[in-house]
Order: C-alpha cells, then structure tokens, then sequence
C-alpha cells in the first residue's frame, strides 16, 4: 500500500506539472504571436521575421489589423489553460494557507516535520510557474496594448498630407480612424487581467481576504506584535 501510494503520487505530481508545462508553452506562444504581430508595420522587422509587411494607411488595412489582431489573440486552447493555471493558483493559495496555519500552531518545530518540507517545496515551484505566467501574461499584453504603432502611422499620415494636399480628405478620413482605433485599444486592454487569476472577481476577493489575513497572523505571531492590513479600494 506504501509503495503504491507513493507511485500514485509521483504519477499525478508528473501529471500535474507536466499540465503546467503545456500551459506555460502555450504562453509562450500567445507571447511569439504578440510579437510578429507587433512586426507588421515595421519593413526592417518584418524583413526580419520573415512575416508580410503593410502600413496602415487606408480604411482596410486598419481593418485587417484590427482582424488580426482579434483573430491571434483569440487563437489557440483558452478555456483549457484558464482552468489549468486556475487549478494552480487555488492549490498555491491552498498550500500557503495550510503552511500559514502550521507556522501559527507549531512555528517552532514547523522544518522538522518531513510533510512540511514537502508543502515548502509544492509552494515554491508552483510560485514559480504562476510567476512565470504572469510575466508572460504581461509582456504578451504590452505587446497587444501597444498604441505607439497608431501614433507612428499617425505621424507618417500627417507627412503624407504635407507631400500630397490632392490626397488630403482621405488621408483624414484614415487619421480619424486611426484616432478611434487608439481609443479603442486603451478601452479593451485596461485594466489588464490575467487568465484565470483576476478576471474572476469573486476568487480575487476571497484571495485577498485570505492571504492577507494569513500573512497578518504569522508576521504578528513571529514577531509578537499586532500587524493590521488594510484593504486599498481604487
């Protein structure tokens, strides 16, 4: 039963990270796709990459940007890693919890149990993994949110107009929307949420209130005095 228990166990902890790993890879994806796409307008990147190369100087090509952009944003599992790196922020929150309420019980002798030494471990590499999907997370965002392309063609629009008065009713009739686009843009992408962390806003609550909590009783246990924190509303 031992030897069982303990392939099974090594079996799902396998399992679960190996979870974790295709998350991670498909993170990495969404971050490559972020950045070929940020390549478009740019001849010199786009030569570069390798990937087709146009300027957002007519109704059309900002549309088959805007397009695009939805299309790659959207592509790829979504429902599937949500409920993977989900699955791992509640079972950190979970573990954090657990170790907070050994600290609190047995501070003391907390390293001389070997299960505790195995919590300390489960917690660190899963703060690993999240950590890494949050970077990813935000940088792939920045790359999405990134409005100085806009402002570029914008620029360039306005130096066209200069070159070509016959041409100035279209080229204005492209600013605006370019204009538009921006606005639209700083709309969708602020704030920013994670997949699966903050964009549920009851798991957002419940986490603050728990890991505030939790970190307020250990820090004022171990260092014998009353630590209050208070939530920030914006």
């Amino acid at each position: 039963m031992v030897t069982l228990s303990l392939v099974v166990r090594a079996c799902l902890t396998w399992l679960f990270f190996f979870l974790l790993s295709v998350a991670e890879r498909t993170y990495k994806q969404r971050l490559l796709f972020a950045k070929l796409f940020g390549h478009l307008t740019s001849a010199r990147r786009a030569r570069k990459s390798e990937v087709p190369h146009f300027r957002l100087k007519k109704v059309q090509n900002i549309k088959m940007w805007l397009s695009l952009r939805s299309y790659l944003k959207r592509r790829g599992p979504q429902r599937s890693v949500d409920v993977i790196v989900s699955s791992a922020f509640l079972l950190t929150l979970s573990v954090v919890v657990i170790c907070c309420a050994q600290l609190l019980h047995v501070h003391e002798t907390f390293l001389d149990c070997h299960y505790n030494w195995e919590l300390v471990i489960w917690c660190s590499s899963l703060s690993l993994f999240l950590l890494r999907f949050i970077t990813l997370g935000s940088e792939t965002s920045k790359k999405y949110s990134n409005t100085s392309i806009l402002l570029t063609e914008q620029i360039n629009l306005y130096l066209k107009m200069e070159k070509k008065p016959n041409k100035k009713e279209e080229l204005t009739l492209v600013n605006n929307v370019l204009k538009l686009a921006t606005k639209l843009l700083k709309e969708l992408d602020a704030p920013f949420r994670l997949y699966g962390l903050t964009m549920n806003p009851l798991l957002y609550s419940i986490t603050q209130v728990v890991i505030l909590s939790a970190v307020s009783g250990v820090i004022s246990d171990l260092l014998g005095f009353n630590l209050k924190l208070w939530k920030i509303k914006s």
